[in-house]
């Protein structure tokens, strides 16, 4: 008996012990281009020509990102960027939490065949809509626009369906008495459908916020100059201005366009958590 029980925790020792070693080589896998990145934004040009790589740089050089900063009106990219990204953000908020609503707590005619549509939008690349997309636009002289770079996103087929999923695990119960209590259905929507779904709502907010922060497509289709332009035109712009040689101040550049990705992520990163484990419970 006692030497089974040592067995038994000699074998739990080895599966921990396996399971760190394992979640270490992921965490070294994904964590690898981030480190590269960084080490070859603060080195010299003829550092970043060296083969094998140098990890750490022999001279720190903070200059490149000033240099990149300097490519062109970088503040207005990051405002741009700012303000698109975070105006998609709102309207998708404001048009997906009552659509998933309706599809999740009421049945009216043809609902099914509307959440079929709205599933089918999945589909859809944005490669094969952007021309009547962009034609409209002209038309409504919204190119170059901020406001003409939001709306074809004012709504996500992906944040309704997951949030319809999420609405749908809520109990009936709670509805009904709110209802008895009188309450109106956008009290029920705000007070308690909205807070009880608050990891999901979060975790689909990131996806949003680094989908459109990188988005290089629509603004390169969408604008033909800086005014609306966003930070990875800008990134773009740095290898035109400096040449495809200079690998130490691209890769600064592109730390600036990471950094907010990475500081909404470690800010939001408990609420992703919670949704997955929220998910996962029910």
């Amino acid at each position: 008996m006692g030497r089974r029980l040592v067995w038994r925790r000699a074998w739990k020792a080895a599966l921990q012990v396996v399971n760190a070693a394992g979640l270490l080589t992921l965490v070294t896998i994904f964590a690898m281009p981030f480190v590269w990145m960084l080490s070859t934004s603060l080195k010299t040009l003829p550092e970043t020509m060296i083969f094998p790589p140098q990890w750490i740089p022999g001279n720190f050089v903070w200059q490149n990102y000033a240099d990149a900063w300097n490519t062109g009106p970088f503040l207005n990219y990051f405002v741009n960027s700012v303000v698109i990204a975070v105006g998609i953000l709102v309207l998708q908020m404001l048009t997906i939490i009552p659509a998933s609503y309706a599809f999740a707590r009421y049945t009216f005619k043809g609902s099914g065949f509307l959440f079929g549509i709205v599933m089918v939008t999945l589909m859809i690349p944005a490669q094969l809509i952007f021309l009547p997309v962009y034609l409209e636009l002209s038309t409504l002289k919204l190119l170059n626009t901020h406001l003409g770079l939001i709306l074809p996103f004012a709504s996500s087929a992906f944040g309704i369906f997951l949030l319809r999923q999420a609405f749908m695990q809520i109990p009936e119960e709670l509805l009904e008495a709110a209802r008895l209590d009188q309450a109106a259905e956008w009290k029920i929507i705000l007070q308690i459908m909205v807070p009880m779904v608050k990891p999901v709502l979060v975790t689909f907010a990131l996806f949003s916020f680094i989908a459109h922060w990188n988005d290089y497509f629509w603004p390169l289709v969408m604008t033909t100059n800086e005014t609306a332009r966003t930070l990875p035109l800008g990134i773009a712009k740095i290898r035109e201005v400096e040449g495809v040689a200079t690998w130490n101040v691209l890769m600064a550049g592109n730390l600036i366009l990471v950094a907010p990705i990475l500081v909404v992520f470690f800010l939001s990163q408990r609420q992703i958590i919670k949704a997955f484990v929220y998910n996962g419970v029910k």
